[in-house]
């Protein structure tokens, strides 16, 4: 049993804390102290899919015997460099125009992985590897999003940008992970391309699901409707309502059955009817009865052309609110437009409604508002009802104002700054916002990437009749002129490009149990997006505290266990699954062992 291959070398006082060992599974490994147990699901195609543990039997037994205490990890959805990740002018270029390829060690396809990395402050172990979870059979899934936030009994749901398939894992005895089941292409026939997930307090998730039916054509939905789509990873796009093991509970269709005009929508191939369904961030107010979704582009002009997406009104401008009063059936409520700013676009995808990749909601029982961002359009938006049958959206900041002051000698202007991750603070006082920053290009010296903080608490203190709204050109550079506008509490600078994030929402209580926090004192971002659109980051994952009044600090403890620089650099030659080489590092979560959360938190 792997319990007893552990257990051995630990002595008793080490064995308090449950997630000090892994405990279940069947103890494989190999001479280099690599447990391996490896669990298996049948999907509905009959056949096996699994998660292999490559668990560091040193790394786990040292951190154990050093201080006991109970550990926390950073939990990472990464995949494997493989020739696939070429972008669009890459594959498009001659024949040995292109550097030396940077794959990995092996000539094969290497597997893609969830990465634990021991992220309680002090251990020996700090910042290192200590599991990697491959999974197979398949391979060049392009790990993308799990859910934003993971709270005590939460399985994690983990999905393949390019695999169409939704892993779910029971992480409830970390270090070690096991796969609770697949979602399959087959099991969402009217949707593709899965992004980002909600959990439910029931365990179960919502998904968005980007792109459309599988084959082009009707495709009829859970509630009995039926739209005309123009195939995989086209439009419209769907939200799925998953359970616990990932099984499909119902598809609701992402669009409404009238075409959606009130600005442009385009389709390639064209639908009868246009639609900017291609829902990406999606969070819910279960207390509300509310789900929010936000549209950023249709897919397939990521994933499957290697060109550039041939019309600017892909991206989409669009915010969507759905009644969940019925979880198991969530019912499309409103399509909101977001509406144009001041700024004039370069190009018309980078006016301000373009590409609303994101959308958070509030937490506190007195709020009901949410904010969304435009990743390409480089602004944030912000509703103060999304209970309403029509919420209405307002700009409320852009990135011209905080690009200006990350590095003024870059050029400010906010259009393309390609904003990533948005998360408000459990308490409603900050917003978090990640800033890959615009690439260099001709003359323009590009923008630059970032982690934003916004102090929100004024703008969420006006109720539900706000006065911020950006509509002129110096409140584009200055900030917003109204006294309840969001203003900068913090930028940290970060080289490399940060696309995700994830708030560490866990704090060890005096009982020396994990419980939840509504004041984070630390965040983790990533520096990835997709490599086949050329913004591919440098691939580190990062660590920053969060100290007084939201004020971010790189933390320079949290190093790289091979060159020892601050940040995980997850560009390197082996892994404790072997010498795969370089990985790309998505989505990352905080995560604990279940029996190392305090109870009811």
């Amino acid at each position: 049993m792997l319990v007893a291959a552990v257990t051995a070398l630990l002595p008793l006082t080490a064995l308090a804390p449950s997630s000090a060992i892994p405990r279940t599974g069947t103890a494989g490994g190999d001479a280099s102290g690599i447990l391996t147990p490896k669990s298996t699901v049948s999907g509905t195609d009959g056949k096996s899919y699994w998660v292999q543990n490559h668990l560091d039997q040193q790394k786990i037994t040292t951190a154990a015997q050093a201080d006991g205490s109970r550990k926390e990890y950073l939990l990472v959805w990464a995949g494997d460099v493989n020739e696939a990740d070429k972008s669009g002018s890459e594959l498009t270029t001659v024949p040995g125009a292109v550097g030396p390829s940077s794959i990995g060690q092996k000539d094969l396809v290497g597997p893609d992985f969830l990465a634990v990395v021991d992220a309680t402050k002090g251990s020996p172990s700090y910042g290192q590897v200590v599991n990697t979870g491959t999974v197979g059979p398949l391979v060049e899934n392009e790990p993308h999003h799990m859910q934003y936030v993971w709270h005590k009994g939460n399985s994690v749901f983990a999905g393949g940008l390019f695999s169409d398939v939704t892993y779910v894992f029971d992480v409830s005895k970390l270090p070690e992970l096991s796969l609770k089941g697949v979602n399959l292409p087959t099991d969402t026939l009217c949707g593709s391309v899965p992004d980002a997930y909600w959990v439910t307090k029931d365990g179960g998730a919502y998904g968005t699901y980007m792109g459309g039916p599988d084959l082009p054509g009707p495709c009829t939905y859970t509630d009995g409707s039926t739209r005309i789509g123009n195939g995989f990873a086209g439009s419209p796009g769907e939200v799925v309502r998953l359970d616990a093991d990932g099984k499909t509970v119902s598809e609701a269709p992402a669009t409404p059955d009238e075409a959606e005009t009130e600005q442009r929508c385009d389709n390639i191939p064209a639908l009868p009817k246009p639609t900017c369904a291609n829902p990406h961030g999606i969070q819910a107010r279960e207390d509300l009865d509310t789900l929010v979704t936000s549209d950023y582009n249709e897919p397939r002009n990521i994933i499957l052309n290697p060109v550039q997406a041939p019309s600017s009104y892909l991206r989409r401008p669009t915010v969507r609110t759905w009644d969940i009063s019925d979880r198991d059936h969530p019912r499309l409520k409103a399509v909101s437009f977001l509406p144009d700013g001041p700024r004039k676009g370069l190009v018309p995808h980078q006016e301000e409604p373009r590409a609303a990749m994101e959308t958070t909601v509030t937490n506190q029982p007195g709020h009901k508002g949410a904010f969304a961002e435009t990743m390409q359009g480089g602004a944030i938006y912000y509703t103060p009802d999304i209970t309403a049958a029509k919420p209405q959206w307002r700009e409320v900041f852009d990135l011209t104002t905080s690009n200006k002051q990350a590095d003024p000698k870059l050029n400010a202007y906010g259009g393309g700054s390609n904003g990533g991750w948005l998360q408000t603070s459990p308490d409603d006082k900050y917003l978090y916002h990640a800033v890959v920053g615009r690439p260099k290009s001709g003359d323009d010296p590009g923008s630059p990437p970032y982690i934003l903080v916004l102090d929100i608490q004024q703008l969420l203190a006006s109720g539900d009749d706000p006065s911020c709204a950006i509509d002129t050109l110096d409140e584009v550079t200055a900030g917003g002129a109204e006294s309840d506008c969001p203003a900068v509490a913090s930028i940290l600078n970060a080289p490399g490009g940060p696309h995700w994030g994830a708030l560490d929402n866990l704090k060890l209580g005096e009982d020396g149990k994990y419980h939840e926090t509504t004041q984070p004192t630390r965040l983790a971002y990533s520096n990835y997006f997709v490599a086949r659109t050329g913004l591919n980051g440098d691939h580190r994952v990062c660590l920053a505290d969060i100290g007084e009044d939201a004020k971010l600090s790189l933390d320079e403890l949290f190093r790289d266990e091979r060159t020892a620089t601050p940040c995980i650099d997850f560009d390197r030659d082996s892994w404790p699954h072997g010498d795969w080489g370089p990985a790309k590092p998505h989505s990352l979560l905080f995560v604990a062992a279940d029996d190392d959360v305090a109870d009811g938190e």
